[in-house]
C-alpha cells in the first residue's frame, strides 16, 4: 500500500537490524523502499541491499554535503546506473546550510548529475537546503526536466513546489510534514496535485510524530501518508494508492 521513496538503509543504525526493518515494513504495509546513495565509497553497500532484497531499489550519486569526495564524472555515473536495481541518479543538489565559502564545486557536481541523468534516462533525486534559487536556476539551465525526478524531503513553500512541478518534478514529503510547526509544508501538501506527491522517511533521520527524535525506518512512512490524507480530506488508501502509483511511474516507468 505504501512505498518509501527515500531512505538510507545501509547506514549503521538500520543495516544492523534488517530483519526487524523488514518485519515492520510488512506490518505497516510498506511494500518497497528506495535506498539512496550519498557517496561512491558506500555505494556497494546500497547495491548489495538492493540485490539481496527484491523489494529494495537503489540510486547512484554523491550528496552535496560530501565536500572531500572524489568528484564523480558523468561517464562514471552513467556506467554505474546500468545496474539492474538502480532506478535513479542522486541524491544530488545544493546545500548551503552546512557549508560556506566557495561552493562552485557543489554546483559543478549538481550539473554533472543532471547531465548523467539525462544521458541514462533515469530520474533525479534532488536535495536542496538554503539554496533553492540556485537549485531551480541550475535545473533550468541544465534542462533537468528532460530527466524528471523528485524534490526529496521538501521543505520549501508552495511557489517553489509549483516551479519544480512545472519542470516535471514530483514533491516528496518526509516526517517533517507531521511536525506541528510545519505550516508551509502542510500548505504544499494540501494544494499540489496528488499525482505529483511521493512519501519518504529519509531514514534514519526525521522520524515522524509520534516517533520524533527516534531512529526513523521505512515502516514509519505510513504516518506521512496519514498526515497527507488528513490535510486533503481523503482516505489513507487513496494516498497510499496514488503515491505508490506515482513511484512506479517515475522510477520504474510503469503506467
Amino acid at each position: 500500500m505504501f512505498i518509501d521513496s527515500h531512505c538510507h538503509l545501509n547506514f549503521p543504525d538500520l543495516v544492523k537490524d534488517m530483519d526487524s526493518i523488514l518485519a515492520n515494513m510488512r506490518a505497516s504495509e510498506v511494500s518497497h523502499a528506495l535506498c539512496v546513495s550519498v557517496d561512491l565509497a558506500t555505494l556497494p553497500q546500497v547495491l548489495q541491499l538492493a540485490e539481496d532484497h527484491e523489494n529494495f531499489y537503489a540510486s547512484v550519486g554523491v550528496h552535496p554535503d560530501y565536500e572531500l569526495e572524489t568528484e564523480p564524472t558523468q561517464a562514471e555515473l552513467v556506467d554505474l546506473s546500468k545496474h539492474p536495481k538502480v532506478v535513479a541518479i542522486g541524491e544530488t543538489g545544493l546545500d548551503y546550510y552546512r557549508l560556506t565559502g566557495d561552493l562552485d564545486w557543489q554546483r559543478d557536481r549538481f550539473r554533472t548529475h543532471i547531465r548523467a541523468a539525462r544521458e541514462c534516462g533515469k530520474p533525479l533525486i534532488i536535495h536542496t537546503r538554503s539554496a533553492v534559487q540556485d537549485t531551480l536556476r541550475i535545473m533550468n539551465e541544465e534542462d533537468a526536466g528532460s530527466a524528471g525526478g523528485v524534490m526529496h524531503c521538501f521543505t520549501e513553500n508552495l511557489e517553489v513546489a509549483q516551479a519544480a512541478i512545472e519542470l516535471g518534478f514530483h514533491i516528496s514529503f518526509s516526517g517533517i510534514l507531521t511536525f506541528k510547526n510545519a505550516t508551509l509544508i502542510k500548505e504544499v501538501a494540501q494544494n499540489i496535485p496528488l499525482e505529483k506527491i511521493l512519501i519518504e522517511t529519509d531514514s534514519p533521520y526525521l522520524a515522524p510524530a509520534p516517533y520524533r527524535g527516534k531512529t526513523n525506518q521505512p515502516a514509519y512512512v505510513k504516518h506521512v501518508a496519514e498526515e497527507i490524507a488528513r490535510l486533503r480530506g481523503i482516505t489513507l488508501q487513496e494516498v497510499g494508492d496514488a503515491t505508490s502509483r506515482n513511484f512506479r511511474r517515475l522510477f520504474l516507468k510503469q503506467s
